[in-house]
């Protein structure tokens, strides 16, 4: 809990001039990335024995289910996953539509070398001693390269949990993306790192590195307060609800897990109007198949998983945002220089 010693990288809100603006020549775009990991209880303790990874077979099905609607995925895989025959097989046949990538996710407790008790605080690779954090992201690192052919340049790490030396890492290893940091949230109170400080807007990081926040937009009438007031409606009890039910605030996760779509919607009109660029989705692997997480249970929650996409993908259409492989991404990134006007900051940090 808060205040009784655990580790906690509180990350701080980028400075102006680190903000980077996306050329005017990208448009409005939108990037939808698979955390693809393992199965394992999410109602259990944490093992180094959950590696399944039999729900990679369902991936092919849904990566067509996209490609159909011109919209390319971004694998971001872990160790299970690069370490699977199959699973690497398939990833190396549905990245020959040149449009997908891969990338990284490091979950610790199944990624060795194995130095380090299996816990909640030691779940956050960047609560681990610096040496083994680069031990595991190195192996990773080398694992999918090896599995799928392609260098990763983008990392998320698992439960968001990067730390104080995770960019040093992750440039000596030639990453150029950490897109770790999920807009407006804290999970200091498990011993993870707070991004209540970070918004929308692609920053440069550390050690030449770019952040790519995973995108949260508040919405509702005291939307411009943000992530300050979602902080102190967390300190009264059930006040976020209750801001939520009145239509003061609420924080949506662009996710098709555990959020609704009516919910998203509205948060995308919200984000249009404001001026936001990029919008992040994901979502994890294991909900392609029912029962790997708390999501997707059944078939008909299958369903309603692919219904989400179909509204979410047609409002992006209708409000002129279009999808981005990653590689295009990169490529706006790198001519991101810019910092923006004074009135772009003002709106990225309300539309946060």
């Amino acid at each position: 809990m808060k205040g009784r010693g655990l580790p906690c990288y509180r990350v701080p809100a980028p400075a102006a001039d680190a903000l980077l603006q996306w050329p005017e020549a990208f448009g409005k775009r939108f990037g939808v990335f698979v955390d693809t990991e393992e199965e394992f209880d999410w109602g259990k303790p944490l093992s180094r024995d959950a590696r399944g990874t039999s729900h990679v077979r369902a991936v092919p099905g849904t990566h067509a289910w996209f490609a159909a609607r011109g919209v390319p995925l971004t694998y971001l895989i872990d160790h299970p996953i690069a370490t699977c025959p199959y699973a690497a097989e398939i990833l190396r046949r549905l990245l020959e539509d040149g449009r997908s990538a891969v990338g990284t996710q490091l979950h610790p407790w199944v990624n060795p070398p194995f130095d380090e008790p299996v816990g909640s605080v030691n779940s956050f690779a960047g609560n681990l001693p610096p040496a083994l954090e680069e031990a595991k992201l190195t192996t990773l690192t080398h694992a999918i390269t090896s599995a799928v052919g392609v260098r990763p340049r983008i990392y998320r790490a698992g439960r968001y949990g990067i730390g104080p030396n995770t960019a040093g890492v992750l440039s000596r290893l030639g990453y150029r993306i950490d897109s770790s940091m999920r807009a407006g949230y804290d999970y200091s109170a498990e011993g993870g790192p707070d991004f209540s400080r970070i918004g929308n807007q692609p920053f440069r990081f550390a050690n030449g590195l770019v952040e790519l926040p995973l995108s949260t937009i508040f919405t509702g009438h005291a939307r411009r307060a943000g992530g300050r007031l979602h902080a102190a409606l967390g300190k009264l009890p059930r006040g976020r609800g209750i801001a939520s039910r009145l239509g003061l605030l609420s924080r949506v996760a662009l996710t098709p897990e555990d959020m609704p779509l009516v919910d998203v919607l509205e948060a995308i009109r919200f984000a249009a109007g404001e001026g936001v660029r990029l919008l992040n989705f994901s979502f994890h692997s294991p909900s392609l198949e029912p029962g790997h997480t708390p999501y997707v249970r059944t078939a008909a929650d299958l369903a309603k998983f692919y219904a989400w996409w179909e509204g979410v993908l047609s409002e992006l259409d209708r409000l002129g945002f279009s999808a981005a492989p990653l590689a295009e991404i990169i490529d706006a990134l790198d001519t991101a220089c810019d910092p923006p006007s004074t009135s772009a900051i003002a709106g990225a940090a309300g539309g946060l």
